[in-house]
């Protein structure tokens, strides 16, 4: 592991029992449960009011309702290198934000406006905060985790040119953080693999330990510093390489062994009706805006492009 402050114990939300926590909309209401882990009904999802259900045919809601969500920009070596041609991005982890307006359930639509062109999926996971957080260390932040949920921190990469200092229409539009459709602890993240699939085929993928230059720990001690961090709060800990626009019809998910798989489909709507009145800046198609969404091949492996390429035929 290279990340920073690396811990010498286990800490207890990365130690099992494995826990699984979700919320379903059931008639119209919200309800809470928990995975069964073991015995006949192992892998059915327990309501806290008692009924079993098949946790494959629910409904999901997002299963975090956060004042804010913070992401943090590169911190995969992979993406880094891709991006930046070096393993490490800056000295320092920088963020942007997006709008608790921005989630989405697992299996829900991610919407494509027709005046955009590039649309990047993102898999990531999500630390999910537990307990008001201010001025902790690495190794106190620990402590102020729930669990963690898989994530696609979506980006309609067309505005690059107008928001790159802020991200805000990139990533924050509406439906673009499919998350869930659990939060989970007792996993060892360090261990596990993420994987994003394009029309069920392998678009990115990453031992998380192996490339994870800052670990939660220090993100938090570090956004702590300044910011108040409640429960229920969201920190997206980036992706790694490979990450490329997707259409209409094509379904995108985030899977990490050990924590789940969250996905959506892509959907087609009409342009904003101000856009046609000529309100706010047009979404561009531009060398900076392509930089983004169409990356940098030649830093990327092989088979991640090749199955892209067949995804997109499948479409």
């Amino acid at each position: 592991m290279q990340f920073e402050f690396p811990f010498t114990e286990l800490p207890a939300v990365l130690r099992g029992p494995r826990v699984e926590r979700r919320r379903v909309l059931l008639g119209g209401s919200a309800f809470w449960g928990t995975i069964v882990e073991e015995g006949a009904h192992a892998g059915r999802l327990r309501l806290d009011d008692g009924r079993l259900l098949d946790a494959q045919a629910q409904s999901y809601l997002p299963p975090v309702t956060p004042s804010k969500i913070i992401a943090v920009h590169i911190s995969y070596s992979s993406r880094s290198q891709e991006t930046r041609n070096k393993p490490r991005p800056t000295e320092t982890p920088t963020y942007f934000t997006k709008p608790p307006s921005a989630l989405n359930g697992h299996g829900g639509q991610i919407l494509k406006p027709a005046d955009c062109k590039y649309l990047n999926y993102e898999g990531e996971y999500a630390v999910v905060i537990g307990k008001t957080c201010r001025n902790v260390t690495p190794d106190e932040a620990w402590d102020c985790i729930e669990g963690f949920c898989p994530a696609l921190d979506m980006g309609l990469q067309d505005f690059r040119d107008t928001d790159q200092g802020s991200m805000l229409r990139v990533k924050g539009a509406d439906t673009l953080l499919p998350i869930g459709p659990g939060i989970v602890r007792g996993v060892n993240l360090f261990e596990q693999t993420l994987r994003t699939y394009v029309n069920g085929l392998v678009v990115q993928e990453a031992q998380i330990g192996e490339e994870t230059i800052w670990g939660p720990h220090y993100i938090i001690a570090d956004i702590a510093r300044h910011i108040t961090l409640l429960a229920g709060d969201v920190i997206l800990m980036g992706t790694p390489c490979h990450s490329r626009s997707v259409d209409p019809g094509q379904t995108v998910e985030c899977e990490i062994t050990g924590l789940g798989r969250v996905g959506g489909t892509v959907v087609g709507i009409d342009a904003p009706r101000a856009a046609a009145l000529g309100v706010g800046h047009a979404p561009t198609d531009t060398p900076e805006v392509r930089r983004v969404a169409l990356g940098f091949d030649e830093r990327v492996p092989e088979r991640l492009k090749a199955n892209l390429r067949q995804a997109q035929k499948k479409a």
